[in-house]
């Protein structure tokens, strides 16, 4: 993390992958993110309700339960329906597409993941969550997740 610096976003990253997660950890760290990596849903949902993630990233194809379901229950729990939620997923296009908007998510990223894109995309969230320094009492509102009926 940078130093001197306060986390400017809380992101938790999700992937039965141990490598994949890890390796998202440091580089969001390195961009001045407070991490945390969990590597399957049910300890992904308890760490959601003492971390309070402001982003999950997550792997859509976990065994056990699936980062659709993590992500409906993150939204549906203690985080609320504030968290922005991100499918990192190696399922062949389509289907991941179709799961991960049908799940809610707000975005969809392929694996491998550049890593500069994700950073620079979490970047840009906190951008638009800024207030307007112009306009002190001016605050840009976070973008709704879109409902899925």
């Amino acid at each position: 993390m940078l130093d001197n610096a306060d986390p400017v976003l809380r992101v938790l990253c999700v992937d039965d992958n141990h490598d994949t997660a890890d390796s998202l950890v440091v580089l969001l760290e390195l961009a001045g993110f407070e991490v945390m990596a969990r590597y399957d849903g049910p300890s992904a949902l308890d760490a959601a309700e003492s971390f309070r993630p402001e982003v999950c990233v997550l792997d859509l194809n976990m065994p056990g339960m699936s980062g659709d379901e993590v992500g409906r229950r993150v939204r549906a729990g203690a985080c609320g329906p504030e968290t922005l939620l991100v499918a990192l997923t190696g399922l062949p296009e389509e289907e991941a597409r179709r799961r991960s908007s049908a799940a809610g998510f707000d975005l969809h990223l392929t694996k491998p993941v550049d890593p500069d894109r994700l950073a620079n995309t979490l970047i840009d969230i906190v951008i638009l969550r800024a207030p307007l320094h112009s306009h002190p009492s001016s605050v840009i509102p976070r973008p709704q997740p879109r409902r899925v009926d």
